[in-house]
């Protein structure tokens, strides 16, 4: 039997013989300085540019950082407000390779997503129709919907299962270019709110080429989707390092009338690195790396003087990756 990497996480190498992926831990090789990261309250998100310039996500702040590729000194990108420029309530930013990066907030409870040059200019904003709603919190925090976009430089993508289609594609004016993406079947159709959070997950643009889309609550699955939005292939993801995590996932989501269903993620965070590599992170401290195939291929733990479950993660210029909690950065190889 050829020799398969499956997605459960085991390597099959003839019947009855199983071997598990042993766990790599990766260490952190360098962080944001304690006397910078110091100042932000709340780091939640965490970027660089292709010019070697790092940005940080300061939610409680409502503020965008900039700090220099030495890490040497720090300086504010945009301020908190509500009127346009400024950021109030944010719940999600992105940083493109040049630079460019994209908030979203939500000035008296309406989602806003504004784009800003490196230098902290508007470029561009447009509001979304009706009321930003949590479906997926941690903590209180949101990280579904507009809690969860991606950026290309030209086009922006955001996870919006309400209009039918997994991702939604905008144009940097706020011209709707696409949807892609049927929703999963999730046996809670007949509650829409269920329904529409158990198909709310990351959308994660390919270098390589196409999208991947992460399911964030319910049994994790991965899907990749080629440019033009067509799916390509499907996989469940499985692993003994998630069983217990994969036990525990809710049923039923009992409430008030009126009120929304509280739906727990299982994954929190989704990047691709420069080879088209996959990493997902779970809620538990693990995360597995995909090969462009979906096969598994890695399973990693991240250490900063413990073992981490990252909040965040991407990929920067100089093929580092930076993470969440702690304004880290590891060699990924």
């Amino acid at each position: 039997m050829k020799a398969r990497l499956l997605a459960i996480g085991v390597l099959l190498l003839a019947p009855a013989t199983i071997i598990a992926l042993t766990p790599e831990v990766l260490t952190s090789v360098d962080a944001i300085p304690a006397h910078i990261a110091g100042r932000f309250r709340e780091a939640r998100g965490f970027g660089q540019s292709a010019f070697g310039q790092y940005f940080i996500f300061d939610r409680r702040a409502h503020a965008v950082y900039g700090v220099d590729e030495a890490m040497e000194s720090v300086w504010t990108i945009v301020e908190i407000g509500a009127e346009p420029g400024r950021i109030i309530e944010p719940t999600a930013f992105v940083v493109a390779p040049d630079g460019s990066f994209v908030v979203a907030d939500a000035p008296r409870g309406q989602a806003r997503i504004q784009v800003f040059s490196s230098a902290g200019a508007l470029l561009a904003g447009f509001f979304l129709p009706g009321q930003a709603a949590a479906r997926l919190t941690v903590n209180d925090v949101v990280v579904n919907g507009i809690g969860v976009l991606q950026y290309t430089g030209s086009s922006i993508l955001i996870s919006q299962p309400e209009s039918g289609a997994l991702v939604t594609e905008y144009a940097r004016s706020g011209a709707p270019l696409r949807s892609f993406g049927q929703l999963r079947r999730t046996g809670h159709e007949d509650d829409r709110d269920v329904h529409l959070a158990l198909n709310s997950g990351i959308p994660v643009v390919d270098p390589m080429g196409g999208f991947y889309f992460v399911f964030q609550a319910g049994t994790p699955v991965i899907r990749k989707y080629d440019a033009a939005g067509e799916l390509v292939f499907e996989r469940l993801v499985q692993g003994l390092e998630i069983d217990p995590l994969l036990a525990g996932l809710e049923s039923s989501w009992p409430r008030q009338p009126g009120e929304l269903p509280i739906v727990k993620p299982s994954v929190r965070a989704a990047a691709v690195d420069a080879d088209g590599h996959l990493w997902v992170s779970f809620t538990v401290p693990y995360t597995y790396v995909f090969d462009r195939d979906g096969d598994k291929v890695r399973t990693v733990q991240l250490r900063a003087g413990r073992i981490l479950a990252p909040t965040q993660i991407v990929f920067g210029a100089r093929r580092h990756m930076l993470v969440t909690p702690g304004l880290l950065l590891f060699d990924p190889h």
